[in-house]
């Protein structure tokens, strides 16, 4: 797990990133409930143990130079980094400013120019046809409304641009874990699993042929926490948010009985040793060519 120094700790040139453009959030209870999700804990040592395949995901965009890149959902900036790195104008996007904070702290870092603004995937501040390329790992993904999604993706995507996402599949470790939290804390009524982004017919219905050509292809990533399968246990629940909001939902008799599902999840699929948790999850990739 790949560990960052604080922010202004970086040498040599001065960093210059670009003021944040702060969309309207929809002021509405779904968004609002998505804030709070993904607020609580502390999503950057989550999106840590994942970085190696976060870069490789960049690497097979072959991004240019002064490439328009959207990072959608971006969390602390997984995949905004690498995407910066390659010299496109890269901009993140995300409902959570401290995420936010940290991926401008880890491109200080690096000395790299970035925009990030606060907003929705639901309602996108930026113009018609703006981006080349919007990019999403498991991020879009939980938006509440994909229909509006999916709108916005069209809308702010340039006529031959490409949309390319990953998202976590139901049969996959984690969609299996997030189907433990569900079995517990159900989504409102109304409101999609967002595992059906793993679903490659839903998505080919969502994404008509008309303004898409879509591909996806079943990836593998690795996990790699500096923690054994209890360590990485508690990690999620102090750390991750959906696995904290389902915690502060339950008493303490079902959390003991969650905590323990959750360690035997990550026990019973470790491939580690000693004080390493490994555990393979699939994901889906997505590539959508906007006509």
């Amino acid at each position: 797990m790949k560990k960052r120094t604080p922010c202004g700790t970086s040498t040599g040139n001065v960093t210059v990133i670009l003021p944040s453009r702060r969309g309207t959030l929809p002021a509405d209870a779904l968004t609002e409930r998505s804030r709070r999700i993904w607020a609580a804990g502390d999503y950057d040592r989550i999106s840590a143990g994942f970085r190696e395949e976060a870069e490789a995901f960049v690497a097979r965009r072959e991004l240019a130079p002064g490439q328009a890149v959207l990072d959608a959902a971006c969390g602390s900036g997984n995949l905004t980094i690498p995407a910066a790195r390659t010299g496109a104008r890269v901009t993140g996007l995300d409902l959570v400013p401290s995420l936010l904070e940290a991926a401008l702290c880890w491109a200080e870092q690096e000395e790299l120019l970035l925009e990030v603004d606060e907003g929705s995937v639901e309602e996108l501040p930026y113009g018609d046809g703006e981006f080349d390329v919007v990019l999403s790992m498991f991020g879009v993904m939980f938006a509440a409304r994909p229909d509006r999604v999916i709108d916005e993706l069209a809308r702010v995507t340039r006529s031959g641009g490409q949309v390319v996402l990953a998202n976590w599949t139901r049969s996959g470790f984690i969609g299996r874990m997030l189907a433990l939290h569900a079995a517990r804390v159900p989504a409102p009524a109304g409101v999609p699993s967002p595992l059906l982004w793993g679903n490659e017919m839903w998505l080919h219905d969502m994404f008509d042929e008309e303004t898409w050509q879509l591909t996806t292809r079943a990836r593998t990533l690795t996990f790699r926490y500096p923690y054994t399968p209890v360590g990485t246990a508690e990690l999620f629940r102090n750390s991750y948010g959906p696995t904290v909001r389902v915690f502060e939902a339950l008493d303490e008799s079902a959390r003991s009985s969650f905590a323990a599902a959750l360690l035997a999840h990550w026990s019973s699929h470790q491939r580690g040793s000693g004080e390493t948790t490994m555990v393979d999850a699939e994901y889906l990739e997505v590539t959508a060519v906007r006509r």
